[in-house]
């Protein structure tokens, strides 16, 4: 696993953070083997979702139906940076012009 893939749920956007219970259940199962999920960070601004992945667009890609459903898909942003890496590379939203960076 060589990226780790970032989704960051901006807290302003949210709705309610009810989803955070299943949140990782309801990936696991889109994503199966193919990612490790890490964990959390949380922030009074944000909530990041750490995971590990060798195909970091792909995963974005198929957790983006999980995330949908959710009704949460325009609340986050989401990027992913080699393990151990500095930079990042924004996935989403498409055509983002805020920079990705983490508390």
């Amino acid at each position: 696993m060589n990226y780790q893939l970032i989704i960051k749920f901006w807290r302003a956007s949210l709705a309610d953070e009810a989803f955070l219970a299943t949140i990782e259940a309801d990936l696991k199962r889109v994503l199966g083997d193919a990612v490790e999920l890490e964990g959390y960070d949380v922030s009074p601004k944000e909530i990041n979702l750490f995971m590990l992945t060798p195909e970091p667009r792909d995963s974005f890609r198929r957790a983006r139906s999980v995330l949908e459903d959710k009704g949460i898909l325009h609340g986050l942003s989401a990027a992913y940076r080699l393990v151990g890496g500095a930079r990042f590379t924004s996935l989403w939203p498409l055509r983002s012009t805020r920079k990705f960076t983490l508390p």
